[in-house]
């Protein structure tokens, strides 16, 4: 009989193992020495302890999932359980028990980061989900909102998974904004469709005034109708592009035709009220150089008639310089009423008579503030002094505007 610490050969051949449990039959050898049996049954043990070693390596180096080593151990605790091989396999049972925990540990582990990545991964969608029901809800810029959307749908793809009840309840959020969003969407744009139409009909109308209008002769009028049909024309909106070029044209051709009928109408006009315009240049150089500055009020309104019937003889002046025309001889009119206000002031009776009570009064009260003073000083009344001299100084200043004011109407 050969024996070894792990096992033996018995004289029949049959080959045993030795365990914490006792022997067990692993094989039987026939054909050679019994040391090469126990040679051949230890080569499979050294198989096992290179299994397990290789197991123990992933766990140690790799990010083995805690499932797959726990099931590659339960196979190799089953193998060793069972092998037929001759060495120390309660020792690799040890060795097996120690991996059985840390894949344990690792497990755990594991379930902790997926229950946190999947937390993050549902604050993210979620996120992204509340972000979507606002752009469905609250944007009106259709484009902006539209290029967001989808920038979040590939955001959702882009992101990691959270639990699946979790996964489907947020896209079934997700789905149902975006949804709304296009369906809003939709509902705005036929809404424009419908109201551009509206705006073209509108504008097809004015259109059609602006043509009827453009043979007119009767230029005042017509010209307070165009700028009516304008005013029109921007409040309107718009409609399509281009129903808006295509409109817009035939407007702007109506207008053009009849301003520059009339333009050239009143360029001949104007022509010939030139002569108009250097009279009147004429006239206020005159007016000027006689009336100003006024002197007598009463002369300058009698030479001021003559001036402004001869204005009016002169008759109209050209557009470009009617307005310059007739604001430098209201000028002229002005300066002889301000004139004429300024005598009537100065030689009024009743505005003297106030002028001289206002005087009289500010010279009465001076004289009583007078005698207070005296008063108080010789009593030592420091502040009654003081109060009696401030009221002189402001009455004194009060009669000194008013004995100007008074000198001005003598």
């Amino acid at each position: 009989m050969t024996t070894d610490p792990w096992g033996r050969v018995d004289d029949d051949g049959t080959v045993y193992v030795r365990t914490s449990e006792g022997e067990r039959v692993v094989g039987s050898w026939q054909a050679g020495a019994p040391e090469e049996a126990l040679a051949f049954f230890q080569r499979k043990y050294d198989a096992l302890v290179t299994e397990v070693e290789l197991l123990e390596k992933r766990l140690n180096t790799t990010d083995l999932s805690a499932g797959q080593a726990l099931s590659s151990v339960q196979k190799l605790r089953t193998a060793v359980t069972d092998a037929h091989a001759v060495g120390d396999l309660d020792a690799l049972m040890r060795r097996l028990d120690l991996l059985t925990e840390r894949a344990e540990k690792r497990r755990v582990e594991q379930k902790h980061a997926q229950e946190q990545a999947r937390g993050e991964a549902r604050a993210i969608k979620e996120r992204i989900v509340a972000e979507a029901e606002r752009v469905a809800t609250e944007t009106t810029h259709w484009k902006s909102g539209g290029e967001r959307m989808r920038q979040l749908i590939d955001e959702w793809k882009a992101a990691p998974r959270t639990d699946r009840p979790t996964e489907q309840a947020l896209w079934k959020r997700m789905s149902a904004a975006r949804n709304a969003f296009s369906k809003r969407r939709k509902q705005y744009f036929a809404g424009l469709d419908e109201q551009r139409e509206q705006v073209r009909a509108e504008k097809e109308k004015l259109v059609s005034e602006a043509e009827a209008l453009s043979n007119s002769t009767d230029w005042g009028v017509t010209s307070g109708y165009y700028r009516e049909l304008m005013q029109q024309w921007k409040a309107a909106g718009r409609t399509d592009r281009a129903s808006e070029d295509r409109l817009w044209a035939r407007f702007k051709a109506a207008q053009d035709a009849f301003f520059e009928a009339r333009n050239a109408v009143f360029a001949e006009r104007d022509a010939e009220l030139r002569v108009n315009a250097e009279a009147k240049e004429r006239l206020l150089e005159e007016a000027r150089e006689e009336l100003l500055p006024v002197r007598d009020p009463r002369e300058a309104r009698a030479r001021l008639r003559d001036y402004q019937e001869r204005w009016e003889e002169a008759g109209p002046a050209p557009r470009d310089s009617r307005d310059r025309l007739e604001g430098a001889f209201r000028k002229i009119e002005e300066a002889v009423r301000r004139a004429e206000d300024q005598e009537w002031q100065r030689t009024n009776p009743e505005a003297r008579a106030r002028a001289e009570a206002t005087v009289g009064q500010l010279r009465g009260s001076i004289e009583q503030l007078e005698t207070q003073l005296e008063k108080a000083r010789a009593a030592g009344n420091d502040r009654k002094v003081r109060e009696a001299e401030e009221a002189l100084t402001a009455r004194r200043s009060w009669l000194n505007e008013a004995e100007k004011a008074l000198h001005e109407l003598s």
